[in-house]
């Protein structure tokens, strides 16, 4: 019997790493059988074309590469993550717990597409190709931490320490990051992905908090 995968989802610099170790305790807290897992997988093969990109190997632009293409490079690398590492714990019952997913080239790559209707095309294609062309599961959950992109792109900052040479070129380019983060909410009210709220008064909410919103879908999903 397969098991189940939930996704959190955001732009960079919203604590998507810190969501997934603070829900992986509270399953395993209660007896749930976790599989934590990451993409890009940076560390096989498969995310080659993916580093190539991020680097600027094909431009420095992000745009330079189109989103139906740089969109492959990031399935490819889920395929082989699915197939190699973590499909035998999904199909045996475990609930996998992923940072990032297909949801990421719907927030990155769509927002190089410049209409809602191109947009919303994309991502017909996109589901299409990733779920029934390649095959990798859907997901039972997708939780987009909704963090402005000011406030997010001053946590890369301190993660970097201002080093500019650090970053890969989605991080280096603020007017990108900013159109990613309005094409992720738009992915939520289009019923793609569920928003969790992270600001309060124009300052991050409690890790702990955030989760608690996040724990809460999870655990009625799973039926606890």
């Amino acid at each position: 019997m397969s098991g189940a995968l939930f996704i959190i989802e955001g732009i960079d610099g919203s604590g998507k790493s810190t969501q997934i170790e603070l829900l992986t305790a509270r399953l395993n807290a209660c007896g749930v059988d976790t599989v934590r897992i990451k993409f890009p997988n940076y560390a096989s093969d498969s995310s080659a074309l993916v580093r190539m990109y991020l680097a600027g190997s094909f431009g420095s632009d992000p745009a330079a590469v189109n989103a139906y293409a740089a969109s492959s490079f990031y399935a490819v690398d889920r395929y082989a993550s699915y197939m190699s590492q973590w499909g035998e714990a999904y199909r045996s019952g475990k609930v996998i717990l992923s940072d990032r997913y297909v949801s990421s080239n719907i927030i990155h790559q769509s927002s190089k597409l410049n209409t809602v209707e191109e947009q919303t095309a994309f991502w017909d294609w996109l589901y299409d190709f990733e779920y029934c062309k390649l095959g990798i599961p859907k997901p039972n959950g997708v939780y987009f931490l909704d963090v402005s992109a000011d406030i997010a792109l001053g946590q890369v900052e301190r993660r970097y320490g201002g080093d500019e040479s650090k970053k890969d070129i989605h991080e280096k380019d603020v007017s990108y990051i900013r159109k990613c983060y309005n094409t992720g909410i738009l992915a939520c009210n289009k019923g793609y992905m569920q928003r969790v709220d992270c600001i309060r008064d124009g300052r991050m909410l409690e890790p702990e908090r955030i989760c608690d919103n996040i724990f809460s879908y999870v655990s009625s999903a799973l039926g606890l």
